[in-house]
This record gives C-alpha cells, structure tokens and sequence, in this order.
C-alpha cells in the first residue's frame, strides 16, 4: 500500500471495486442524518465515491480527536462544529490557540479549498455560523465565565490547589460545613474566613463531631489559597456566575450556537483551564434531566488538550470523570477529547468513546513508537497496516472508526477530510470585541459582582474583648505571614461567640438545598 499522504486521484469509472473498499463503503451507509467527514483512502487514492460519515444520533456516545500537533485536529473540530451547528445542535469548543473564534465568519475559499473539496466529493460553500465567544474569568475578549467556590466544589479546588488525598478530604470537610451552614462561598476570600474560623478554638468545637481540621491541613489549604490568588486566579471565582444553561441555546434560524471559550490568554495556567473546563460538564451533568437516547445530542463539548485534565490526577478524581462520561451522554450531551495520542486518556475513559479521529501520529523516539503501537491495538482490526498508515497520513487526513445506527462499529478508514467553510483562523480582535458587547450575555455576566456572603458577615460581627492566655501560634509560612492583616482580624471576628451563633442562624434551610455531584460541584436551583 503507498502512503496516504500522496497526491490522489479518484478510480477510474467502471474500474473494479476491491473488496474492502465495498466492505468500508457499507459500513458507511447509513440512512439517518449523519456528519459528513470526508472521502475514503484507498492504495493511496482519494474516493470521492466513498464517503465516510458519523451519525447525528450517536454523537452522544462520545468520541476522540487525536494527532501529533500540526496534523489538523484543530479544522477537524471546526469541520465537526460546522456541521452539528447547521443540524441544530449547540457546540462547545475550547479554543486553546486562539484560532477558532473565525467559525463566526464565512472562509475566503481559495485553490487549496477547492482542490480539496473536489477531491473529496464536496459541495463547499462559504459559510459563517452563529457564535458566542466567552473568557475564563473576563481574561480575554469573551464574555466572562466565573463560578462560585460553593459550586465548584472541593474536588475541582483541591486539583487546582494541588492538594493531596488527606487535605482534599479536609477541604470537603470545610464545604460541608459551609453548606449546612448556609454560607456562600462567593470566592476565595470567603473560603479563607471560613477555614480560619474552623481553626479557632469554637471552630474546632464545631467541628468535632464530624472529624475536625488540624491547624497544620488548614495552613497547607491556606498557603495554597494564596499562591493561587498571588498568580492572578482570583478572578476566575465570583459572581455573576455563568449558567451552563446559556451553552444550549440556538440561534433564530435553528442553527446551533457554537461557544467558544477562548484560553490563550490562560494557557501558562493549564492545570486551572483543564479543571474549569470539567466543571463545566460536571455542572451540565447535575443540572440537566435525563433524555435517553434521542435523534440528535443537546450539545457537544470538545474538550481540548484533555490530557492536561488526567496528569496527576488521583484516583477518586479519575473514578468521577469516567461516571460523568459514562452517564452524560443519558443527558443528551457528547464529549470530543482532544489530544496528541489515545493513551493520553485513562482507559475506562477511552472504553467510552464511540468515534475515532486519529490524525498523523510520528515515530521519532522509542516513546513515540510506544505510543504508536498502543494506538494501533485501540482500533478494530482492518486490512490496512495502521503503523504504516498513522505515520504517512498528511495534514487532513485521519484514521476513522465510529459508531453504526446500530450502535456496532463501523470498519477502519483512511479517510481525507473535507473543507471547513468557515475562516480557519481568528478574526481581527476589534471585530470581536464588537461581537461580544453585541452579545445578549454581556449585559449578565460582564460586570463582576460582591454581595454580602461570607466574608462580609465576618467583617460584620463585632470584635470580641482578647482572651486570657497566650494566642494560638500559626503554622510557620501560614497566609497570616502573606496577609499580615486581614486574616489576623477574620480570625478574631470568627473566633467570637457571636459569629458561632451567627453561623447557626443564617441561611439553615438555604443550605440544606445545596445537593452535590459526583464531583462536589452544586448549583442552588435558580
């Protein structure tokens, strides 16, 4: 077999169909609405004759974009985005380049386009769609995503913390005081009056009953707090919060809205984006109701750089993302991890993900021949020799398996992708800018807000007389030696009787309303 990378041509008409050609071509035939991804490859050859699909109805079942970097994963996604979007599905992609937000404008078309379009059979027409560009935190020209500390959750905090088992469960500990208490956790300064009242002395008594704090994991949680503040990450917690809800929307002709959350401006903090991203999902996953299997997904989120998600992950943490994959798509939601190779993702992750899309893997190392060979042995057999094969495809070609109607998997393809008819690369920023003032969110999220929670009702409550005996003495390197201030008067409001009573009385019935997810996230009910 040549390489697949080599110019093509289609067969000639009349000439003879090899058998696994006609093998491939009806494992493709499929009746329902389906995405189109382009042509097969075959010998080295384009068919144009053999398209090669993915139906609309299994989209739910999860899917994989994979390659080295510079093969096309990026255009695979808009290709896939483009075509969901005009099937009426709302689309979520992370766009960790920065070259996506062109989506919105039509492409200018070109040789290149047309040479491909022809040779994969494609009827190109330039086309923008309809698009909502959001940043995390405001950092960046979408409109801002923030979330609650309350809803983010103590497992989504303790990977951002970088905190191991024992603190994570200490970090739980304090959220479900918090939430039985009725006190928002708004953001970080809220989480810090809290943990240094649960140091004080009727802290620790209110505590007892259910494990206690030692000072020593409070002031490891407080350390970290504050190095994650001292790099700028406050921002990214506060209100007003951003609804998942507002990801399903469709535009007024029925085309699905394409978000695109825009990361250059985080991508030195990988491990924050990766993490915000999950909350994301995980909030759909607690919000939305079951559907069952539908004719077409609610949505479809592309979780780009996914591997970032798995590094150094623990256990309890991977045991969560494989259930929430395994139930969102009864929720009408499908994942697209994006990443380098198949063994980036845990493997009872990747037993859940019905469509491939592998692009152009190299061999450059004993490691990359690792990892070539672990991704051959996740693909059905097939007569191509897919070592060879992964290592000849160019820029816009993919190794392709993906679910029947029927649910069985369809045979292996070399497939040749098509064209994305929308820009492929970013829009000038004065226009997108524009784009989000003009935007129906940027009224409800653009303006940060700090309501009275926590925190607030510390600084409210009196400062009690000085006790007898010497103060209690913080751990060496504690947030009191960063905040040499604040937390010194957070700790004597908290440590008063006053704000124990104050504690008991506010907001009881609110609390017991916060429910929590596989991940700990929670949402009160708007």
């Amino acid at each position: 077999m040549t390489s697949a990378g080599e110019a093509a041509g289609a067969e000639g008409a009349g000439a003879p169909v090899p058998p696994p050609v006609a093998a491939i071509a009806s494992g493709y035939a499929f009746t329902g609405p389906a995405l189109d991804l382009g042509a097969l490859l075959w010998d080295g050859r384009c068919r144009p004759d053999v398209p090669v699909r993915v139906p609309l109805s299994v989209l739910n079942r999860h899917g994989l974009v994979a390659g080295a970097t510079g093969t096309g994963k990026t255009k695979t996604l808009q290709l896939l985005a483009e075509q969901l979007s005009a099937q009426g599905v709302p689309v979520f992609l992370a766009d960790v380049k920065g070259d996506l937000s062109g989506i919105a404008r039509p492409a200018p078309g070109g040789e290149q386009v047309r040479a491909r379009a022809e040779q994969v059979g494609q009827r190109w027409t330039a086309a923008g769609f309809p698009a909502e560009f959001l940043a995390l935190g405001g950092l960046g020209h979408g409109v801002p995503v923030r979330a609650t500390v309350t809803s983010f959750g103590p497992v989504l905090l303790a990977k951002v913390l970088r905190l191991n088992q024992t603190q994570e469960q200490s970090l739980g500990l304090i959220f479900h005081y918090a939430d039985t208490k009725g006190l928002e956790l708004i953001d970080l300064k809220d989480l810090r009056a809290v943990v240094a009242f649960l140091t004080s002395d009727q802290g620790r008594a209110e505590l007892r009953g259910i494990g206690g704090l030692s000072t020593a994991t409070a002031g490891v949680i407080l350390r970290s707090l504050s190095a994650f503040e001292a790099q700028g990450m406050a921002d990214f917690f506060g209100e007003p919060e951003f609804d998942t809800a507002d990801l399903l929307r469709t535009a007024p002709d029925g085309r699905g809205v394409v978000s695109v959350l825009e990361l250059p401006a985080v991508q030195e903090k990988p491990l924050l984006f990766s993490t915000f991203l999950m909350w994301l999902l995980a909030d759909l996953f607690h919000d939305l109701p079951e559907i069952g299997d539908a004719d077409k997904p609610k949505l479809v989120f592309f979780f780009d750089e996914a591997h970032l998600l798995f590094d150094d992950a623990s256990k309890a943490f991977l045991d969560s993302i494989t259930q929430t994959v395994r139930l969102i798509r009864s929720k009408g939601v499908g994942v697209f991890f994006v990443t380098q190779t198949p063994k980036d993702v845990p493997s009872d992750v990747l037993a859940q993900l019905g469509s491939r899309v592998q692009h152009a893997l190299r061999a450059f190392t004993p490691e990359d021949e690792k990892a070539l060979k672990a991704t051959v042995r996740t693909f059905p057999k097939s007569p191509y020799d897919l070592a060879e094969l992964l290592t000849g495809l160019g820029t816009g070609e993919a190794v392709v398996t993906v679910l029947s109607e029927s649910g069985a998997p369809t045979p292996v393809a070399a497939t040749r992708l098509r064209a994305p008819e929308s820009l492929m690369g970013p829009v000038d920023p004065a226009e997108l800018d524009a784009a989000v003032r003009a935007s129906a969110l940027h009224g409800r999220y653009a303006q940060a807000v700090d309501r009275e929670s926590a925190y607030e009702k510390l600084r409210a409550a009196p400062t009690p007389a000085p006790a007898p005996g010497p103060a209690p003495t913080p751990a060496a390197g504690s947030e009191r030696a960063a905040h040499d201030e604040e937390p010194s008067l957070v700790e004597q409001v908290v440590s008063s009787g006053m704000f124990k009573s104050l504690a008991r009385s506010v907001g009881t019935q609110l609390g017991r309303e916060i429910t929590r997810s596989l991940f700990g996230t929670a949402r009160r009910r708007r």
